[in-house]
């Protein structure tokens, strides 16, 4: 299965200034994170991203606060170590809106898809640390039916073992690891594809 740039949603979880200089390859880590949230203001792909104790650890990176801007991402600040537990589930899958008027007795099938239906259920997952705050993210995810993408050149965790034992424990969950090259071509399919010498611009 491949995914779909019309199904996708990208979360990038606490690349905040007090972490990053902490952990191990940031700057491969963070260029990748930011190659991410251009690619997907450039294909319409909604963005978020987390801050874990803001007050404590800080924004968002610099690099990385101006292309969420252009992306138009939605920054949630949190204390829990799964966004899920501070309500990231909810902006990724809005409640339905109710059924109006008589539809509700109309059978199933003849019923207008709601909300949740027409939802964007693939998530593509990238952050710091692996082992903690994406890792419970992203097993969260998981359970409340998302399918999960995470991208393995944009995590980090201040030691390898760490976050090589995220990536085992995700894997044996049910997620899919990909690359930040994957997700790009991916989301373009095609050399004809409109955006693609774009795409191709920021991976080189």
């Amino acid at each position: 299965m491949l995914l779909d740039v019309d199904e996708s949603q990208l979360v990038l979880v606490d690349f905040q200034v007090r972490l990053m200089p902490v952990i191990q390859d940031s700057q491969m880590v963070l260029a990748n994170a930011v190659r991410l949230a251009q690619m997907a203001a450039l294909l319409k792909v909604p963005a978020f991203a987390t801050e874990q104790n803001p007050s404590r650890l800080g924004e968002s990176v610099p690099e990385l606060r101006g292309v969420l801007n252009h992306a138009q991402a939605r920054v949630l600040g949190k204390m829990q170590f799964s966004a899920v537990e501070e309500g990231l589930g909810e902006w990724l899958r809005p409640p339905a809106k109710p059924v109006q008027g008589n539809a509700r007795s109309l059978p199933k099938h003849l019923q207008k898809p709601t909300q949740e239906d027409a939802g964007r259920g693939m998530i593509v997952l990238a952050g710091c640390e692996a082992h903690i705050c994406l890792l419970q993210t992203a097993l969260d995810l998981l359970e409340d039916d998302f399918e999960v993408w995470v991208v393995t050149d944009a995590c980090g965790s201040r030691t390898e073992r760490s976050r090589d034992a995220a990536f085992d424990r995700l894997a044996g969950a049910g997620a899919e690891l990909v690359t930040t090259e994957m997700v790009a071509f991916e989301w373009v399919r095609s050399a004809e594809h409109p955006a693609f010498k774009e795409i191709q611009a920021l991976i080189k």
